[in-house]
C-alpha cells in the first residue's frame, strides 16, 4: 500500500534522512521508534507533502507521490495526523471534522467516525480548543479519516495525552485497521504503545533505519537501547 525507496530528505544542504527504504502492506500497522533528533517527524512530514523530497520515491497504493503537492496526496488516499494534533481550536469539533471532507467532494461525515469515537458526537458544538489533549487527538484522527485514506500516518499520537487514553487509543487503531484496511504507519517514542499496535516495528537512528523487527520477534530489551539517551 505504501513503498518508500532509497529516501532522502534535507533541511536545506543539511541531509537528514539518508536512503530510507520500507514497506507497508494493506491492513498493516508499522510503528517506527527512534529518540528525539532522529527523524521520524521529518519523515511523516515528507510523506505528506510538507518537506520536499531530494531523491528518492514514495508511491501510494501504487501511484508515484514523491512530488505531489499535500492537498493532491489527500486526495490519492494519504491520511495524515500531525504531532501536536493541530485541529482548529476556534472551530467546533463538528465542524474541524467537516474540513476532512473538502478534499472527497462528500456533504456527510463517515458513519464509522462517530461510531470509534462517541466523545466527538457528544461535543460536537464544543469548540476543539477547549478539549482535553486526548479528545483533540481522537478529534485529529477523525478529521483524517473524514477524507477517506488508504494510509494513515501518525506523528507522536501520544505526546501529552494521559496513559488511560493512550491504552484507549491503541485499540481503536486496531479496530480502524481492521475495519477499513488501512495501512498505519506511527512514528512512536513510547515503547509499550508501539509494541501494542504494531505488526511491525521499525528503528530510525540519525536519519537511517537500523533495526526492523515483527511483533512476534520483537526483543524489547534491544528496543529500549534503540531510545536510552
Amino acid at each position: 500500500m505504501l513503498d518508500v525507496s532509497n529516501y532522502h530528505v534535507a533541511y536545506g544542504e543539511s541531509e537528514v534522512l539518508h536512503g530510507i527504504d520500507f514497506a507497508v502492506g494493506e491492513g498493516e500497522i508499522v510503528s517506527v521508534l527512534g529518540r528525539n533528533g532522529m527523524g521520524k517527524s521529518t519523515l511523516m512530514k515528507s510523506l505528506s507533502g510538507l518537506m520536499p523530497t531530494r531523491t528518492g520515491k514514495a508511491v501510494l497504493d501504487g501511484k508515484d507521490i514523491t512530488h505531489l503537492k499535500s492537498h493532491q496526496r489527500v486526495v490519492a488516499g494519504l491520511g495524515y495526523v500531525p504531532q501536536g494534533r493541530m485541529i482548529f481550536p476556534a472551530l467546533t469539533v463538528e465542524e474541524n471534522l467537516r474540513t476532512g471532507l473538502v478534499s472527497t467532494g462528500n456533504a456527510s461525515l463517515p458513519a464509522d467516525i462517530h461510531e470509534l469515537f462517541p466523545v466527538l458526537e457528544e461535543m460536537r458544538a464544543r469548540r476543539g480548543g477547549n478539549l482535553s489533549g486526548g479528545q483533540q487527538q481522537q478529534l485529529a484522527i477523525g478529521r483524517a479519516l473524514a477524507t477517506g485514506p488508504r494510509v494513515l500516518l501518525l506523528d507522536e499520537p501520544t505526546e501529552g495525552i494521559q496513559p488511560s487514553i493512550i491504552r484507549e487509543l491503541a485499540q481503536v487503531l486496531k479496530r480502524i485497521r481492521d475495519t477499513r484496511q488501512l495501512a498505519i504507519v506511527v512514528s512512536e517514542q513510547v515503547l509499550s504503545f508501539a509494541l501494542e499496535v504494531a505488526d511491525r516495528v521499525l528503528v530510525l537512528e540519525n536519519g537511517r533505519l537500523v533495526h526492523e523487527a515483527t511483533r512476534d520477534n520483537v526483543d524489547e530489551a534491544q528496543l529500549m537501547r534503540f531510545l536510552s539517551v
